[in-house]
């Protein structure tokens, strides 16, 4: 019986080419998905950093770094008589409530006053000045109803629920009754704990703290819904114009506008 040996068949060059050209463009999607892979991954870190938002706009101002206490300005008031003077008062009740770290919530209220867990940055103005003794809400309401035309460029029509969580009236009022100092940052020393500051006519507004950031800023106690109500946001690039500086002082605001807190 003659045995006949299986044929080999010899791989012919077109087909070693054919196979080689197929391993080189499977390794080359591979490498062009593995790119694009880590492409997107960059990307979406950096939309999670630089998405609009306002809170976006304080994130540089979170941490400042090396933060001290600024020379302390003390009032010559101590109108709630506790032993402390006004600014004092008004700087430790904005903190106490930045503290509290109520949602963002501009919405409008009957009676005015929003829910404790919620507020606006004039939320934090109320506050802090409650602390001191003085009830900011009575004393718009009573300068709006006795000097209407005063307010014309911020509201239409007096309404109590709301005119004194207007920035753009709490604007008004302290440019009325308090020290206007300068807007510039650099002037440290016209800076004190618990001045008033309004930024961009009525768009924001907040309150100086008592410490400062490494080249002498202060910070601000404020809320504009960021993770840290008290923050580098005066020194930041990113913060709208300050239209407004104003230090609070009881003894120019007239008998029948200054109200006590009584509640």
């Amino acid at each position: 019986m003659t045995t006949t040996k299986p044929e080999h068949h010899a791989m012919r060059p077109s087909q070693g080419r054919y196979l080689r050209r197929r391993i080189a463009v499977a390794f080359a999607v591979m490498v062009v998905l593995l790119l694009s892979a880590l492409l997107a991954a960059r990307l979406i870190d950096r939309v999670r950093v630089d998405r609009p938002s306002e809170a976006a706009t304080s994130k540089q101002a979170d941490s400042p770094k090396m933060a001290d206490r600024a020379p302390k300005l003390i009032s010559p008031v101590d109108y709630n008589h506790n032993g402390v003077d006004d600014y004092s008062d008004i700087v430790a009740g904005t903190r106490q409530d930045a503290e509290h770290h109520p949602h963002y919530d501009s919405g409008y209220y009957q009676g005015g006053y929003p829910p404790a867990d919620r507020g606006a940055c004039t939320d934090l103005v109320w506050p802090s000045l409650r602390t001191a003794g003085y009830d900011l809400k009575a004393m718009v309401d009573a300068d709006i109803a006795s000097h209407p035309d005063a307010y014309s460029a911020a509201i239409s029509r007096p309404d109590p629920n709301i005119d004194f969580r207007r920035a753009s009236v709490l604007g008004i009022f302290l440019g009325r009754y308090g020290q206007t100092l300068t807007n510039d940052t650099a002037d440290h020393d016209q800076w004190g704990q618990a001045d008033l500051v309004v930024f961009d006519n009525g768009w924001h507004i907040g309150v100086v703290s008592d410490r400062r950031d490494q080249s002498g800023v202060p910070l601000l106690l404020h809320n504009m819904g960021q993770k840290e109500r008290e923050n580098d946001y005066l020194n930041s690039p990113k913060r709208r114009p300050i239209t407004g500086h104003y230090r609070f002082d009881a003894s120019k605001v007239p008998a029948d506008v200054l109200k006590a807190w009584t509640s």
